[in-house]
């Protein structure tokens, strides 16, 4: 219990940091693309808002995950972090679907925005800051085995890409070609958008018990080494990467007795468990050799 509150701690810690981050970019932004009558940098700045919203998100799911178990949970509160992880990438097809929005607007009414040195200066200060953020949020992510913060990484990787979206549109708006500008976001849009189904479809596969080990072969592997196992088969897994339910069936010899191969059950989880750390429970059901239960 103590190392999973630590392992949420630590989740809550680097969603706090990007955060304020992330708004730090956004009122940077904001205010110079005020100033400067940037609408293109003006709305980039409320995109990053928009981001600081997906951290509070992350924090809120995290508060739900890191619950113990109860008796309504039983098996645990996990899946709100990929329940939540879904609702960041809703956020993502809005992004995708305001840029695109945006793009079309500016093909039919274009508009020429204020270009000079530190107008450049922003964004790429602001660009750099949100790569540094996007690299140590997937890279704490992974570590962690976290889909909110790998998820929210890739809010913040759209959120950098809109901003190159916004460089580039000032390069071309400076060297006379403000139309090239929405073609840009479009494009951008449409990679957005391709990024949210991609997250949708990989954490719907959680929510809807999609094999969690595809590779079952090396469980049987583990099985079949430990003396008394006859055979094993129907090996199923569901659950988050990091929190794997597995259950299989295996045959062992009619007569050998209950104690027995009751403590062959608790070897199997235990060898099963042992080889495969993302696994935390194993459901064995007996069969005899004759195959007389199936």
């Amino acid at each position: 219990m103590k190392d999973m509150k630590k392992h949420y701690r630590e989740i809550q810690k680097v969603l706090w940091l990007v955060l304020v981050l992330n708004w730090a970019v956004a009122a940077a932004k904001i205010i110079y693309g005020y100033m400067t009558d940037s609408t293109s940098m003006t709305a980039d700045g409320f995109h990053s808002l928009a981001d600081g919203a997906s951290n509070i998100i992350g924090l809120i799911g995290i508060h739900f995950c890191s619950q113990p178990t109860d008796e309504d949970h039983p098996y645990g509160h996990k899946k709100y972090e990929t329940l939540f992880a879904l609702g960041i990438a809703a956020m993502l097809l809005i992004v995708a679907f305001n840029l695109g929005k945006a793009g079309i607007g500016r093909i039919i009414n274009p508009v020429v925005p204020q270009v000079d040195f530190l107008s450049f200066a922003v964004m790429i200060i602001t660009v750099t800051v949100n790569i540094t953020v996007m690299i140590y949020e997937y890279r704490r992510g992974k570590q962690l085995q976290s889909d909110i913060l790998i998820v929210d990484s890739m809010h913040t990787r759209a959120d950098i890409f809109t901003s190159l979206s916004v460089i580039v549109a000032l390069i071309f708006v400076k060297l006379g070609f403000p139309i090239v500008d929405p073609f840009i976001t479009l494009l951008i849009s449409g990679f957005i958008a391709y990024s949210a189904f991609i997250i949708i479809r990989q954490e719907s596969g959680i929510l809807c018990d999609a094999a969690a080990i595809n590779d079952t072969k090396k469980i049987e592997a583990v099985v079949l080494r430990i003396k008394g196992v006859q055979s094993c088969h129907k090996i199923r897994t569901r659950g988050r990467p990091d929190d794997v339910y597995l259950d299989l069936h295996i045959q062992i010899e009619v007569d050998m007795k209950i104690g027995d191969s009751h403590q062959l059950t608790h070897i199997i989880q235990k060898e099963i468990m042992d080889a495969f750390p993302q696994i935390v429970d194993v459901l064995v059901h007996l069969e005899p050799k004759s195959g007389l239960c199936r």
